[in-house]
This record gives C-alpha cells, sequence and structure tokens, in this order.
C-alpha cells in the first residue's frame, strides 16, 4: 500500500534530495494522517460514549489530537517549501521544526486533559457496558495504527525527516494505549472490576510522553545538533576524492531544515601546489556538493606538508603517541619546525566536545611528557578544539 500511494502521489519519489519531493512526501503522510485519524476518532468515539468509558473516549480524542497534529504538519510542509527570499536567504525549512514543536504541545494538552478525566473516574466511577462489537472495532483501529506507524516509518527514512519518525514512534504508541483500553474493558468483562479510570491513566501518561518526545526531537535541530557520524563520513569523504586533496577537517554543519544544510570544511592540500590550481579543486568541490549533496558547502583551505620525509616521520610518530594515550584525539595542521637543538612541533588537537578544561590540560600536559621522552628536542605548541560530531550510538 505505501508503495502504491507513493508511485501515484509523489512525482520523481526516488529523487529525494529536491525539496519538492520533500514536500510531496510531507502532504502525502499528512492527508492519510488526517484521513485516518478522523476516521479513528469517529469510530472510537461512537464506541466510548457507547461503553460510558473515559479511557476509549480519551483514545478517541488522541486520534483527534493526531488529526489535527496532522493539519499543523501539512500547513507547516507547505510553508517550509517556499523559496529563500531576502529576509530568509537560507530559505524556510525550520518552519517544519516549529510546525512540529506546535504537535508536541497538542498531544500533551490532550494527555493532560484525559489525565485529569481519569482522576475524576476514579473518584466518581461510571459502569462500563461491554460489547464485543466494540472491542472487535478497538482491535481493527490497532491494525489501521499499526500500518500508519510502519508508513511514516518507511517514508521517514526514505527522505530522513525526523517529523515523519516522531510521528511514527506517535503511531505506535497509539497501539500501545488502545491495547491497554481493549484490556480495561476485558477486565471489567471477566471479574467485573472497573479499572477504567487507572488506565485512562496509564493512557495519558503514554500520550503526554510521546508528546515530550516528539518535543525534545523536534527542539534539537531547531537548537542547533552535532554532526551526525554517518553525515560527517558523508562529507568528508565526498570532499577527500577529489584529486589534489589529501585530507580534511573541522567539518560543521548548519540545519535549515530538513534537506536544507550549509556546511564549512577544511580541506588539506599540498603545499607545493599553486594555490590557484588549488583554489580551482575547492571551487568545483563546492558546486558539486550542492548538487549530489544538496549542501551549501563552504571550503577553507589548508596547505600542509606531503613530500618532506622528515615532517611525515616525525608527525606520524606524534600520532601514534596520540592513539596510545586517547584514542579517540586526533591532531591535524601539523607543522614542524626544525633546529639543532630545539624542534617545534605546531598542530590542533581535536578532542571530544565533553572533554572539561582539566582533561584537555592533563591530555596536552601528557603529550607533551611522552613527546620529549621520545626526543627531548621537542617542544610542541598545541590548540586544542572540540570536535562538532555526534558520538556514535551503539
Amino acid at each position: 500500500m505505501t508503495e502504491f500511494l507513493v508511485r501515484h502521489f509523489v512525482k520523481n519519489h526516488e529523487d529525494v534530495e529536491k525539496v519538492s519531493v520533500r514536500t510531496a512526501y510531507g502532504v502525502l503522510a499528512s492527508v492519510v494522517g488526517i484521513f485516518c485519524n478522523v476516521l479513528l476518532f469517529v469510530v472510537k468515539g461512537a464506541v466510548g460514549f457507547f461503553l460510558h468509558s473515559v479511557s476509549v473516549m480519551a483514545d478517541a480524542f488522541n486520534n483527534l489530537s493526531d488529526a489535527g497534529s496532522s493539519v499543523v504538519g501539512l500547513v507547516g510542509v507547505r510553508m517550509a517549501s517556499k523559496p529563500a527570499d531576502e529576509e530568509h536567504p537560507f530559505g524556510h525549512g525550520r518552519i517544519e521544526y516549529i510546525a512540529a514543536l506546535v504537535v508536541s504541545f497538542l498531544v500533551l494538552q490532550v494527555g493532560f486533559t484525559f489525565f485529569k478525566d481519569s482522576i475524576r473516574k476514579i473518584q466518581n466511577p461510571e459502569e462500563l457496558k461491554f460489547q464485543a462489537v466494540s472491542v472487535i472495532i478497538l482491535v481493527l483501529s490497532i491494525g489501521v495504527k499499526l500500518w500508519m506507524g510502519m508508513f511514516n516509518k518507511k517514508l521517514g527514512k526514505k527522505i530522513d525527516s525526523k517529523v515523519m519518525m516522531a510521528t511514527a514512534t506517535d503511531a505506535m504508541g497509539d497501539v500501545v494505549t488502545t491495547t491497554a483500553t481493549i484490556a480495561s474493558v476485558l477486565f471489567f468483562r471477566i471479574t467485573g472490576i472497573n479499572i477504567d479510570g487507572i488506565v485512562g491513566i496509564g493512557v495519558s501518561l503514554v500520550v503526554m510522553w510521546a508528546g515530550i518526545g516528539i518535543a525534545k526531537d523536534t527542539l534539537e535541530p531547531l537548537i542547533g545538533e552535532a554532526v551526525a557520524p554517518e553525515e560527517y563520513v558523508r562529507i568528508s569523504r565526498f570532499v577527500e576524492k577529489y584529486e589534489g586533496i589529501v585530507g580534511s577537517h573541522d567539518l560543521i554543519v548548519h540545519n535549515y531544515g530538513p534537506g536544507r544544510s550549509m556546511a564549512s570544511i577544511h580541506a588539506e592540500v599540498p603545499n607545493d601546489v599553486d594555490i590557484e590550481v588549488s583554489h580551482e579543486i575547492i571551487d568545483r568541490i563546492e558546486r558539486d556538493a550542492a548538487k549530489r549533496l544538496g549542501i551549501f558547502l563552504v571550503i577553507h583551505m589548508d596547505p600542509v606538508e606531503t613530500k618532506d620525509e622528515h615532517v611525515l616521520e616525525v608527525r606520524h610518530q606524534v600520532e601514534q603517541i596520540l592513539d596510545a594515550v586517547d584514542s579517540r584525539v586526533s591532531i591535524h595542521d601539523f607543522r614542524m619546525v626544525d633546529g639543532k637543538e630545539q624542534i617545534n612541533l605546531i598542530f590542533d588537537m581535536v578532542v571530544p566536545f565533553e572533554y572539561s578544561t582539566q582533561k584537555q590540560n592533563e591530555l596536552k600536559m601528557t603529550l607533551r611528557k611522552l613527546l620529549q621522552m621520545a626526543d627531548k628536542r621537542y617542544q610542541c605548541v598545541i590548540t586544542i578544539e572540540r570536535s562538532y560530531v555526534a558520538s556514535a550510538k551503539g
């Protein structure tokens, strides 16, 4: 069904880097979400009214809030697709994140409202009515939500959309809440004990937790997050594959919305190559990055030594010693001023972002001590830099 919808409603559906294609995916997901959630609200609302069940009604209004969320998402996707203008030179892509943040507040509001209703239901319980057809309808609604979860997850992975992935998580949360609702009705049927209010509290807490999760996922790119390791590798390899580039470092990526990024990186070039030649290569990489990666890339050139065997040997020595001390730390911009009595080693050392100032200083002192043990003439001039790459998740 997912592939059928994508093929029929998303033109050029494989070209996911294009803003227009991403927008089409977003519109499709929103329309499907509106239709399915309104249908579930009508069905569950009727069932809850008939059964006098606050947990079923909570579940129904959660679906209505999901439909409202899809409307907000639809408006957000449309606004985010607006082209760049004089006041917003990087486009309007972050509106999609703002829309998702609004959705999270709607979800939280619904959860809190039914938390209060569930407390009232515990204090003043009403008799539940059991109908097999009602349970069957709720079971079918679980099937719908399972499909919606897989639908949004598949589209979210395809276009790398945090908003769709959050919607998928919310849908799977609805599966849990509806299952709990059915359990309360069946429990009453078997035992005659009304746990509807208690289950309603559980449902409302799950709903609120989903809202908090969505808010967290959308706030991170708005505030600014570290570069994902796979994104770091993708961009670095793209730059380093060009002839005349011997390495890269200091990659920073700024997110201006899904599929809209600006990045800066330092590209290492041989110091004996004409600067005009290297500059031409850099210009070509920047143009190609815009076309192939969809990233506005700004590259800074760093000339490095590539032929002096002594310099290369000393650099390798420094890297080996540093790797033995801390394999998470790396160096770049290595330069050496060779003298008879003293050899100055000048380089930048990149440490994980979470390293404290004290740990950075201890690491610097340890490295200096070990290098002087290797050669007492070594004098280090070390500049500490923090990494902007997110830690890999195991």
